[in-house]
């Protein structure tokens, strides 16, 4: 086993195994995480005594929460926008690298799977939830919008569960998360050990697979689905919210969690997913980095921050306040072009 601290990794039989590391901070994904994953993964890709990647996580709460905020928070109050987006240059790109991968890559998720951690998992080829698996994009409640490929997957689920997920950042648990294509496969916590020493053999990944899966029952959200469907299918925040506001419970529930959001970032996100259909999974990463490129010297991001993660008073100051005054032109702008693109090798 070799070892970074935050990040281990270990050749075990046919499989290489990644163990995310960081318990006491939910896994959060570091920028030294990030890199060394990479790095492993290019050297496994050309092991051919390397089968498969099975990625799992240390602690029982988290697969991996996000990323490191508070680094990315004191880098940008510091002004040092260009390491900040150094940190996503690379993120994003490991991502990409995740999404082409030639080999079998399994990540084991029985926790807490959001931001970071979803970038790290839900573009491998399976992704296993267990008893405590909890998905959530939850990044419009700090002023930022989701990414680490959302602009791709989220739209490719079933309906309007993409625009729900990221308007609303509510969870998704294992069975509505199979039912979504978020995960593929759900395993009961309990038999984790025994199927991660089964990836370790020989036999193939699939039917190993499934021999382990579990039945999947109909999740509470699948009851909401047609009102999703009808409520997130408009065309704009404005109306969706109109839409809620006017539906059955729990449907103005919604309405509330939204308002408590960045008006910003909301008509970002909606941008993202009414647009991400149409492009390819390289163009949603690029697409990402140009709005990070922007929301990075921005205000809302800093703000949602330090109001959820550092004073803690969850009570942010949204610049702009309102969604009246996020204009068409101010979302275009965080799609448009960069001087310096981001690059996927």
């Amino acid at each position: 086993m070799t070892s970074s601290a935050e990040i281990l990794f270990e050749r075990r039989g046919a499989a290489g195994i990644v163990r995310l590391n960081r318990p006491a901070a939910l896994n959060a994904v570091t920028h030294g995480m990030v890199r060394a994953l990479r790095a492993r993964l290019e050297d496994w890709r050309d092991d051919p005594a390397v089968t498969r990647v099975v990625v799992t996580a240390a602690g029982e709460r988290a697969f991996s929460a996000g990323g490191d905020l508070r680094r990315l928070y004191d880098l940008g109050r510091a002004g040092q926008y260009e390491e900040a987006l150094e940190f996503w240059r690379d993120e994003y790109a490991l991502n990409a690298a995740i999404k082409h991968y030639p080999k079998p890559y399994v990540a084991l998720i029985d926790g807490i799977v959001m931001g970071g951690g979803v970038g790290v998992s839900i573009h491998g080829s399976h992704r296993v939830a267990g008893d405590r698996f909890h998905f959530a994009m939850p990044e419009v409640g700090i002023g930022f919008f989701p990414d680490v490929g959302a602009t791709w997957f989220l739209p490719h689920l079933p309906g309007e569960l993409g625009a729900w997920c990221a308007l609303t950042a509510e969870r998704l648990r294992a069975d509505d998360a199979v039912a979504a294509g978020v995960a593929t496969h759900r395993v009961r916590s309990a038999r984790f050990p025994e199927l991660l020493d089964g990836l370790c053999g020989t036999v193939a990944v699939d039917a190993l697979l499934a021999a382990f899966a579990e039945p999947v029952s109909a999740g509470p959200v699948s009851a909401l689905r047609p009102a999703i469907d009808r409520h997130f299918a408009a065309a704009t925040v404005e109306d969706i919210l109109a839409r809620l506001d006017a539906g059955e419970p729990p449907a103005p529930t919604f309405a509330a969690t939204m308002r408590s959001k960045a008006p910003l970032s909301l008509k970002i996100a909606l941008a993202q997913v009414r647009r991400g259909p149409h492009w390819s999974f390289d163009d949603c990463m690029r697409a990402e980095f140009r709005i990070v490129s922007r929301v990075v010297r921005g205000l809302d991001f800093y703000e949602g921050v330090r109001a959820v993660i550092i004073d803690k008073d969850n009570a942010p100051r949204w610049r702009p306040p309102s969604l009246a005054e996020v204009t068409d032109a101010e979302v275009e702008r965080h799609f448009a072009p960069l001087a310096r693109e981001l690059i996927l090798a």
